[in-house]
């Protein structure tokens, strides 16, 4: 026979007190400006990857990869990581997917042994070339209920946060 005492039933956590959940500050989500801006990016997000994925074949995240590419063909990984925010991981991972599926080649860096230069493929360029227009199209729709001088002061007040997002990242983002 065994020694060892009987296990004990688990007990069900006390009920939280109502009371407890109204109490002490609450954000207002009508007026706090990073839950915008993340319900914001997260619709878009996930609006982008259902769309470009049926259409096109590529997720957001590879849509912005191969954007980046685009504008400075030939960057390290590092690169892209700093641009569009997203840690070597998912960036890494997504490289050697588009690399596997003919979008884009990694070579050493002609000037650093160290680093990659990654440059799309013709056909990466192609995609890029279509997706282009399905993206414009959908920040023109999205844009669509301000006025010109309106879309104007929000790239102007965006850009101005993206720039001071060291101030709470302790990071540059440039």
């Amino acid at each position: 026979m065994s020694s060892q005492p009987l296990p004990r039933k688990p007990r069900r956590p006390r009920p939280a007190d109502p009371a407890d959940a109204t109490d002490g500050p609450l954000l207002d989500l009508n007026r706090y400006v990073p839950a915008f801006i993340t319900f914001i990016g997260n619709k878009l997000s996930n609006s982008a990857t259902a769309f470009y994925q049926k259409n096109f074949g590529v997720n957001v995240t590879e849509w912005r990869i191969i954007s980046q590419l685009a504008i400075e063909p030939g960057i390290p990984a590092s690169r892209i990581c700093q641009v569009i925010g997203f840690d070597k991981g998912p960036v890494s991972r997504n490289l050697a997917a588009l690399q596997k599926r003919g979008l884009l080649t990694i070579r050493t860096a002609p000037d650093d042994g160290r680093t990659h230069s990654i440059t799309l493929t013709a056909r990466g360029r192609a995609i890029h070339d279509r997706v282009i227009v399905a993206a414009l199209e959908r920040e023109r729709r999205l844009l669509s209920c301000l006025k010109k001088d309106e879309r104007e002061v929000l790239i102007d007040l965006l850009r101005r946060l993206h720039e001071n997002l060291g101030a709470v990242t302790g990071q540059s983002t440039t």
